[in-house]
């Protein structure tokens, strides 16, 4: 296995012929010796389409008159190359300054030309190579030393650490029991786990008594530095490394902010997490009430929810405080970006909530990427400082990050950002028996590496390239469906409809300031100006109200796609497709999206996405259309449903399934319920830790549905789609005619009606012989 790869940009790559090509492929040779992998590259788009596919790079060798190429460069973010860069080296090396962080290069050039370089290019370098002045093997070897300390210098410290520690081999006698994966390899099944996983997972698997890698309670060590490492990186005063996902961030967050009887104000669009710590803390919650649009999606707290004045007038009607032992709230927290790409200014929300609460959380579960890409600058939390919020008044920030959503980290890798202010300090100590309260003693190492090293990929110009590379395909994508659907009406050869994408209709260019169509803007524009992704206040394309300019922001990685029937005003079309029918199909072609409501389907764009997958994508849904427009059978577009229920589906075809749930959805209102379930809060009785307490120790019933009007609930309920809480424990239920009951209700006799298309319910549990719902309710 190659020590890494270099890469040789020169005029004629592998196949030049001339003294100074013919030295260079002896070094070439002498580098290959030593361990290392040469790539030639001919031109500068050839060099660039290196630089972007081959991150195992660990030294560069660019010849400054490198041809440019007769394609150009092949990445349009180079766009703005200086006019000095002509030559293609120098837009080479451009590319190799925003691709990687402290990539060694070295110039081929003539001595005499030296003095003629841009000033720019004594910095990016760090040396000049004249292949015909010294032997092969000694520019081989100056080459080799400055790859080897790139490769070292770019380990974060704990993997670094881990690294050393596994190249010890050294003999374990402490947990875990398999001492390194040896256990399994004494047992059939044990070895096939092993072989599976491979020995170098298993021996990194290490107990908390490694001293050298130091202590994630006490957050020293390695560990302590990997933690201080990234809280540089993302912008942190501190930051705790947490293995249990953002679940548990959040529930330690809400547990040291708030304790038992204070008041908590909790944005309703919350994550069952920041109930769980409620729960724990004994809080009295105060729910902030987010907007919402015809689709039913959910939007951001309105600027008008979380003014003082408002906050404390919601406070004083809540019958929970009457109890607390003050009439101010301790802690606020709010969920940034929302489930569907909704991101606030949060300087904006820090200082209308600062005469509220003292400290501020920001569940940012999916949006760990938000400070390494200018687009989302003002829109995360560890963006209020002091510098953004002078004064005293500016509220301790927290932010929670779901680390290995759209990082790249293992699975339940998070992390918590604290930047605090005087007003609430978060003693270390204190905090830190929170943490250890809320983690475990026994971690797996590789977690905390993965952790590591997401933050060193963030780390610099190559974090802004990631995020800007998912961002960039993203538009493509949106841009693509768009397109699409504009050729199938032009073209009138079939049925005129397609698929939308929820995102504005037009965007304003900078340059010239015409309105142009979305699908016409240029990709730089879409990717480099945040105000073509604002939510103006009163726009039709979002359908959210009382907005202000500038405070809400649409994600771009988090794509909401359309499907007809509804718009985003509620207005209800005779004909529709359901978005459950279409995510039915996509799962039939190994698609699988990240949430479904009525009529819209949220994917997301990770830096794991490429043209190839999204164009499956776009491939599958004309399909689908293809299958509609024919009237397919649904025993050909979802088999399995029609398998699973023959007596409900066979011999529908596809556009009679669509059409008899878009009637059964527009005349049972679902998304008006859901809407009139969401702003009309249920009635609260007591406190969550309350209600837990009694459903613990036998104090709650489960009880149908249809006689559960006017209960007190013990347990959340929370449909998905859209994955919010509709009820909370210790809430009343209402009246039968009531919004939440006939929401419910409604719900319910849509399942039975469309078995296969079920809700995903938490809190509800189905009866078997019945179909009935059944609810969690505190005893009478």
């Amino acid at each position: 296995m190659a020590n890494g790869t270099v890469l040789f940009a020169v005029p004629g790559g592998a196949n030049s012929s001339s003294a100074a090509s013919d030295q260079l492929h002896r070094i070439e040779k002498e580098l290959e010796a030593i361990g290392f992998e040469v790539r030639w590259a001919a031109t500068g788009p050839h060099a660039q389409a290196v630089l972007q596919t081959q991150a195992n790079l660990a030294a560069a060798v660019v010849a400054w008159d490198l041809p440019v190429g007769e394609t150009g460069p092949v990445d349009a973010r180079l766009s703005d190359v200086d006019a000095d860069d002509a030559p293609g080296g120098g837009a080479v090396l451009r590319l190799i300054g925003r691709r990687f962080q402290k990539l060694p290069v070295f110039l081929v050039t003539a001595e005499d030309d030296i003095e003629g370089l841009p000033l720019w290019v004594a910095e990016t370098v760090i040396g000049y190579v004249w292949p015909l002045e010294d032997t092969p093997s000694f520019i081989a070897g100056r080459i080799a030393r400055a790859a080897r300390d790139y490769q070292e210098g770019m380990l974060p410290p704990f993997f670094k650490a881990l690294r050393r520690f596994d190249d010890a081999h050294e003999y374990s006698w402490h947990t875990p029991a398999h001492s390194g994966g040896i256990a399994f390899l004494k047992s059939p099944v044990g070895r096939a786990f092993h072989d599976y996983f491979g020995e170098r997972l298993l021996r990194s698997d290490l107990s908390i008594s490694v001293g050298e890698l130091g202590s994630l309670f006490e957050h020293t060590g390695p560990i302590g530095d990997a933690e201080r490492n990234a809280a540089r990186i993302f912008g942190a005063e501190r930051t705790y490394f947490v293995l249990g996902g953002d679940s548990t961030c959040d529930r330690m967050v809400g547990h040291f902010s708030v304790t038992q009887d204070e008041i908590a104000l909790v944005d309703r669009n919350c994550h069952k997490s920041v109930l769980h710590g409620l729960i724990l803390s004994g809080a009295r919650p105060v729910y902030l009430v987010p907007t919402r649009n015809g689709y039913g999606l959910a939007g951001p707290l309105p600027p008008s929810e979380i003014d003082a004045r408002a906050v404390a007038e919601r406070v004083a009607r809540n019958p929970l405080t009457e109890r607390a032992v003050s009439p101010h709230a301790q802690y606020a927290v709010l969920t940034n970006s929302t489930y569907d790409g909704l991101c606030y200014d949060t300087i904006q929300v820090a200082e209308a909530l600062a005469p509220s609460t003292p400290r501020l959380h920001f569940d940012e579960a999916w949006f760990a990427y938000a400070r390494f890409h200018p687009l989302y600058a003002r829109r995360y939390g560890m963006a209020v400082d002091s510098g953004s919020f002078p004064g005293a008044e500016r509220p301790t920030v927290f932010a929670t990050h779901s680390t290995h959503k759209l990082l790249a980290a293992l699975s339940q890798s998070a992390m918590v950002h604290v930047r605090e202010s005087p007003r609430a300090p978060v003693a270390h100590e204190r905090f830190n028996e929170t943490f250890m309260m809320h983690g475990t003693t026994s971690p797996l190492y590789p977690m905390i590496a993965s952790l590591d090293v997401a933050g060193a990929m963030m780390d610099g110009p190559q974090g802004h390239w990631l995020i800007d590379e998912a961002v960039t395909e993203a538009i493509r994508f949106r841009q693509a469906v768009v397109r699409t659907g504009r050729r199938i009406e032009d073209a009138g050869d079939r049925p005129a409809w397609f698929f939308g994408v929820w995102q504005p209709a037009t965007v304003t260019d900078p340059s010239s300031g015409d309105t142009i169509p979305f699908a016409d803007a240029s990709t730089e524009v879409l990717r480099s100006d945040p105000s073509c992704w604002e939510l103006e206040p009163g726009a039709a394309w979002h359908g959210f109200p009382d907005l202000t300019p500038g405070y809400c922001q649409l994600d771009p990685i988090k794509v909401t796609l359309t499907c007809p029937g509804m718009d985003a005003t509620g207005q209800v079309e005779d004909r529709g497709i359901p978005a459950r029918v279409l995510t039915s199909y996509l799962a039939t072609r190994n698609i699988v999206v990240e949430k479904t409501d009525s009529y819209t389907t949220l994917i997301l764009f990770s830096m794991g996405i490429t043209k190839g997958k999204w164009g499956t994508l776009l491939d599958a849904l004309m399909d689908f259309k293809t299958l509609y427009d024919q009237e397919a059978p649904l025993e050909q577009v979802l088999p399995d449903v029609v398998a699973a229920h023959p007596q409900r589906y066979t011999g529908q075809s596809l556009p009679e399934l669509c059409q008899s749930m878009h009637d059964h959805l527009r005349q049972a209102r679902l998304v008006e319920l859901l809407d009139a379930a969401f702003q009309n809060l249920p009635r609260p009785v007591d406190s969550p830790q309350t209600c837990y307490r009694q459903l613990i120790r036998g104090g709650t019933e489960r009880i149908p549905l249809s006689e559960a009007a006017d209960r007190v609930a013990a347990a959340m309920i929370t449909v998905t789609p859209p994955g919010i809480p509709v009820l909370m424990p210790g809430e009343e239920t209402g009246p039968p005619e009531g919004p939440l009951m006939r929401y419910l209700t409604a719900l319910e006799t849509f399942d039975r009606h469309f078995p296969g298309f079920r809700s995903e319910t938490h809190g509800v549990v189905v009866d078997p012989l019945t179909e009935n719902y059944l609810i969690e309710c505190v005893r009478r």
